[in-house]
């Protein structure tokens, strides 16, 4: 991940991220999540987020708030932020993918057309911080966890 050149971006960033993902939060859908943690179990699902740049910057600064600095490597496949109790341990600042899952316990994917307005949101916030588009979970949030303000 290119170092941003000041603080103030990267501040600028997580505060958009985090107003998009209050907006989505506040939208009334219909969300049935039980919290049992199957749709981070990626090998199970076949499925993986993807990241833009700024939701990686948020869910790093999440993750450092918890304590930790580096990701744990899981060769079974599960999420890396996820706990040994199999709950996020960044579950406010998860991404857009783990917002709008695809877990069919909590009604399966969101319809793209209910969410473009977010996406094409952080693409874009994604393309002002230099960013190349998503990207899978893990090497998004290590360059995060790496990026230099």
């Amino acid at each position: 991940m290119p170092r941003l050149d000041d603080g103030g971006r990267m501040r600028e960033a997580v505060a958009e991220v985090e107003k998009i993902y209050r907006e989505l939060d506040s939208r009334p859908v219909e969300r049935h999540c039980t919290g049992l943690g199957d749709c981070c179990r990626f090998r199970l699902t076949g499925e993986t987020p993807y990241l833009t740049r700024g939701e990686a910057l948020v869910a790093a600064r999440a993750w450092k708030a918890t304590g930790r600095r580096d990701l744990p490597v899981r060769p079974n496949g599960d999420c890396p932020m996820l706990s040994g109790l199999g709950r996020c341990l960044i579950y406010n600042a998860r991404p857009m993918g783990c917002r709008t899952h695809f877990c069919d316990a909590a009604g399966g994917p969101l319809p793209r057309r209910d969410v473009i307005d977010w996406i094409r949101r952080l693409e874009a916030l994604d393309a002002r911080l230099g960013g190349d588009g998503p990207r899978r979970i893990g090497p998004a949030l290590e360059d995060a966890l790496n990026a230099k303000a």
